[in-house]
């Protein structure tokens, strides 16, 4: 079992913003972590969310402003308006979720490399070459593309099933050993946190 079970989209901005944040978290305190990517517009249908676009105007224009707010307290480049949002999310994960079954690589750059190609270099995470770039860049064979495809489906479908069954309904959330949850990439001070008082 994992020390942390990290639930996130591909397509999420947030997710984006958590950078590699919580991977220098888990080095710090030593703990292992466990990448479940998830659909998250089948998520919110699950657990009593709305998609972005559904939402109410005020809802919609408070989070506009707030990723900008977030992007320029942590200095990362973003655009507010990518041009292939949304988009499909399933190559994506199944793409890191073969890349956790091969290893050799560094998951954490893998994910940061997708939700960075959406957020600020206006790539489609959907395409075969910006997945095979994603791959090459955080050290992993970018032939993994495409393999493990029925295997991607497979866990894809059953991280779904696991987060709404653990209380997820966000991206990204953060679950430790310890059934602790920390929903969104402003929390990771609080998990940061949880996990020293764990080791002490």
């Amino acid at each position: 079992m994992a020390d942390i079970d990290y639930f996130f989209a591909t397509i999420s901005p947030y997710t984006y913003l958590a950078g590699t944040r919580m991977e220098e978290i888990a080095a710090r305190h030593g703990a292992s972590i466990d990448y479940k990517p998830v659909d998250i517009l089948a998520l919110f249908g699950r657990t009593g969310g709305i998609p972005p676009k559904d939402r109410h105007i005020s809802r919609q224009e408070y989070r506009l402003q707030d990723v900008v707010r977030q992007a320029r307290t942590l200095g990362m480049p973003f655009n507010l308006k990518p041009a292939h949002w949304p988009t499909n999310i399933a190559p994506s994960s199944y793409a890191i979720i073969a890349a956790q079954a091969a290893g050799g690589g560094d998951l954490g750059k893998l994910v940061h490399a997708f939700t960075r190609s959406c957020w600020a270099d206006e790539k489609n995470i959907a395409e075969d070459e910006v997945i095979r770039d994603c791959l090459a860049e955080a050290g992993f064979d970018p032939a993994l593309a495409d393999s493990g495809l029925l295997q991607g489906a497979e866990t894809y479908a059953a991280n779904l099933e696991e987060a709404v069954a653990r209380g997820v309904f966000g991206a990204p959330f953060y679950i430790t050993r310890d059934d602790q949850r920390f929903w969104g990439q402003d929390r990771l001070a609080d998990l940061d946190r949880h996990l020293g008082d764990l080791a002490a």
